[in-house]
């Protein structure tokens, strides 16, 4: 039987593997929008598109304006997708890879835990080596990562 924490390593593997692709500048907003774009690309006016949805050429230039300015409910661009007959796509992409978040959330945990420790030790004279510092961190980060991950965010 496996562990939640191997349970939810393999979930968060799996998500990467599905988010990795949409880490590259293809996917940036058009400098005007995307549904600017997609009009534009479809040679569908304001009015057409306005036609199509239920509502008024001015508010689709409206529309276009609060999607460069980031105004745009998800229910809005829904129904505009469609009315261009495309689908939305709604996505939050880590800059980074996942375990590499956590991992360096680990590494802040382990260098706060470490320095207190050390803090403490130096004051009574019992400093601890930088190659046994190194190897206690490593230590300390291996450890985190296997543990629960909920708690590396508690830390500001």
């Amino acid at each position: 039987m496996r562990s939640k924490s191997n349970q939810k390593g393999l979930a968060r593997k799996h998500l990467e593997r599905r988010l990795a692709p949409l880490r590259s500048d293809d996917y940036t907003r058009p400098p005007r929008g995307w549904i600017k774009a997609i009009r534009d690309a479809l040679g569908m006016t304001a009015a057409q598109l306005g036609e199509r949805i239920g509502i008024s050429q001015p508010r689709v230039a409206r529309l276009e304006r609060a999607e460069v300015e980031g105004g745009l409910t998800l229910r809005t661009l829904r129904q505009v997708a469609e009315g261009m007959d495309c689908t939305l796509v709604y996505a939050l992409v880590p800059n980074q890879p996942l375990d590499a978040m956590l991992r360096k959330r680990a590494e802040l945990a382990a260098d706060r835990q470490l320095y207190r420790t050390n803090h403490t030790m130096k004051l009574e004279n019992q400093a601890v080596e930088t190659r046994d510092m190194k190897a206690e961190r490593e230590r300390l980060v291996a450890s985190l990562m296997q543990g629960d991950p909920r708690r590396l965010w508690d830390l500001p």
